[in-house]
């Protein structure tokens, strides 16, 4: 079973258009995304990832493990992204990680990965010290509530909790217990990305993705905690446009 990845039939402009794949944080899926289709513009096709477990996918198992996520995935991915002149990734925590298992597998399928743009994490091989795994329920999303600074409306409906929530236990189960494919690093720039008040993801963490690749690395900081974004897409936008006119 594989992740689905959600966009309109490719046009002729759109061939022209670089893509921009954006990959979910835990318990997210691929509506989160689709404001930044408006802001985006002409600038690039956002295409978003959906994880089985979510919106269309809801009666899915989820996946557990980052790795096995990414390869059951490639072939979809490279599928959809068609013949896009260049690809730039993204991925907000979870999607950080996720989001450099598919930049690793991209890379071997012809795919132009001309940036990974990361957000919300630690270096791909650096481990959380707090976890939510293996909490009861409401421990857990106490515990989840607390490491994002931010807590989903859904949640506070008894039927939307009863979906979301094995979704949600699989997700971080997902991340927490992530172990890289590869001690490859990769060749492409990375861009890591961080709230300024995160107080899951210090600066000093994140600033470890320098070391996962052989690339140029570039860090910046937003106002806001780990989930600065959901405020801040244009911004975050702004930056990756400002990170692709880099010459490589």
């Amino acid at each position: 079973m594989g992740l689905v990845v959600v966009s309109a039939p490719t046009s002729e402009k759109d061939r022209d258009t670089p893509a921009l794949l954006c990959v979910p944080f835990a318990g997210a899926g691929p509506s989160f995304f689709h404001p930044w289709r408006e802001l985006a513009g002409e600038r690039w096709r956002v295409v978003p990832v959906e994880l089985p477990g979510r919106e269309r996918r809801i009666m899915e198992a989820p996946y557990r493990n980052v790795v096995e996520a990414a390869k059951n995935s490639i072939d979809d991915i490279v599928a959809d992204l068609g013949p896009a002149p260049r690809t730039v990734l993204f991925g907000h925590s979870l999607g950080a990680v996720l989001a450099y298992e598919l930049a690793h597998l991209l890379s071997t399928r012809g795919v132009h990965v001309e940036r990974l743009v990361v957000s919300g994490s630690p270096g791909p091989w650096t481990q959380r010290e707090r976890r939510a795994t293996g909490l009861a329920d409401e421990e857990f999303l106490a515990r989840v509530e607390e490491f994002a600074g931010f807590r989903h409306e859904a949640l506070d409906h008894p039927e939307m909790r009863e979906l979301i929530l094995p979704m949600l236990q699989a997700d971080c189960e997902m991340h927490e217990n992530y172990v890289p494919s590869t001690d490859e690093v990769l060749s492409v720039p990375i861009c890591s990305l961080r709230g300024s008040t995160d107080g899951l993801v210090t600066a000093e963490e994140a600033q470890q993705w320098r070391d996962a690749t052989t690339g140029e690395f570039n860090y910046a900081e937003f106002p806001g905690g780990h989930m600065y974004l959901v405020d801040l897409g244009r911004e975050v936008l702004d930056v990756i446009e400002a990170e692709s006119a880099r010459p490589r």
